[in-house]
């Protein structure tokens, strides 16, 4: 590319500024342009920020990985927790005891079915960051003993219970008596309430001390598994499976990317469909591009016609024009680019403004796992859409950047 045909096309395009129609064409074609690389940026952001943001409230309740007793009991798992320690890149190996219950308020008005967990407090700490989520009370308190619960928060709201209270806890399994089965129960007191931030475990989940629950499910000294907290998460499937091989098998093994494998996948094909989608606000752009050069073109047949006849090939003229269309889409890829990282940046704090304005809620936590609209933006979508953008931008100036080449100069110098 020779440097006048930089000059003449730069000219061109700010000759284009005074012509009122198409100028307005011109500024709409950047603009269309930098709101669809702007949204597409946000959103994206959003889906990773949301992604990103539900892995680490199931991380920080669940653990990375988990292996379990074929029966639903783990034997010797003292010696299992050992041998665990052992791998590199296991950060941490807590026992568990995992088993439903029926949870009954102090009056006798709500009974709802939950998960309950008993826990070793000295090795949760460890192992994930529910010890750290508590906003009354703290895990300490679980002594053995005790019989002392923890509660998530939404599920104390449901119970209509609060810390010092107590429950009673049934557990499915029933006791022979001479009078037949009678349910197994227990009365706890309420020592704590944590928010993990997913509604699924804040309305599910109770926290005992282990031995506490081994005496309710009547376990002995078996538990349910093991958690392990992996140093890199992704590495996960690969760990616990050798952790397994390790103990002879004869147990089942579970990491997060499997447990949840379905919810993250869809969240994968989720952003894909946006992405397609929302290309088509770029497309738009792209053929008001098409709509600024065919109008420059035929404004400026005269002119190409003189270039042709002082030696400028029709190569030359498809370059004149193309780097218009090219400095059109750099423009409204470039602010859009900008205007998407900095509204990313602060969608949360803005979401938060305008409920605090509107007195209400955006996103009911019971349906979306999360009352926050967290955005995360990552340098390679960034990079993705801005360069799906520009190349559409090129595509855009070949057609009239042909037409401006194949202009005939004793057929356009004719009338003049």
């Amino acid at each position: 590319m020779s440097s006048y045909e930089w000059l003449i096309g730069t000219r061109y395009l700010s000759g284009a500024r005074r012509q009122g129609f198409i100028s307005f064409v011109a500024v709409m074609s950047v603009l269309g342009l930098m709101l669809g690389v702007a949204v597409l940026i946000v959103v994206l952001s959003v889906m990773n920020g949301f992604e990103r943001e539900l892995r680490s409230r199931i991380l920080s309740v669940t653990g990375h990985a988990t292996i379990t007793g074929l029966q639903g009991e783990f034997a010797g798992w003292p010696a299992a927790r050992a041998k665990a320690m052992q791998y590199p890149g296991v950060l941490a190996a807590v026992p568990f005891i995992e088993a439903q219950a029926m949870l009954a308020n102090p009056h006798g008005k709500h009974v709802i079915g939950a998960q309950v967990r008993g826990v070793v407090p000295d090795l949760e700490r460890t192992a994930t960051g529910l010890a750290q989520r508590f906003t009354q009370g703290n895990i300490d308190q679980l002594l053995p003993g005790s019989y002392h619960i923890v509660l998530g928060s939404a599920l104390a709201a449901a119970l209509d219970a609060k810390v010092g209270d107590s429950l009673v806890l049934i557990a499915p399994q029933a006791t022979a008596t001479p009078s037949g089965l009678q349910p197994r129960m227990r009365r706890f007191q309420i020592t704590g309430i944590f928010s993990s931030g997913m509604y699924e475990y804040d309305r599910g989940l109770a926290l005992i001390e282990i031995h506490d629950a081994a005496r309710i499910y009547r376990m002995g000294d078996n538990v349910t598994g093991l958690r392990l907290a992996i140093r890199d998460p992704w590495t996960a499937p690969v760990l616990v499976r050798n952790v397994a091989l390790s103990l002879g098998g004869g147990v089942e093994i579970s990491d997060w990317t499997r447990s949840h494998e379905t919810f993250f996948r869809s969240i994968t094909v989720m952003k894909s469909i946006l992405f397609v989608i929302l290309l088509m606000i770029v497309g738009v752009a792209a053929f008001n591009i098409i709509a600024t050069l065919v109008m420059i073109v035929k404004e400026k047949r005269s002119d190409i016609a003189i270039l042709r006849t002082l030696g400028a090939g029709p190569m030359n003229m498809l370059t004149t024009f193309a780097i218009q269309g090219v400095l059109i889409g750099l423009t409204g890829t470039v602010l859009g680019a900008a205007l998407g990282i900095l509204v990313a940046h602060n969608l949360e704090n803005w979401v938060h403004d305008l409920e605090h304005l509107l007195g209400t809620h955006f996103l009911d936590a019971s349906v979306y796992n999360m009352s926050d609209l967290p955005a995360y933006v990552e340098i390679v979508d960034v990079m993705k859409v801005c360069a799906v953008a520009l190349c559409l931008c090129v595509l855009a100036t070949l057609y009239p950047a042909w037409r401006a080449s194949r202009t005939a100069p004793a057929e356009a110098l004719r009338h003049e």
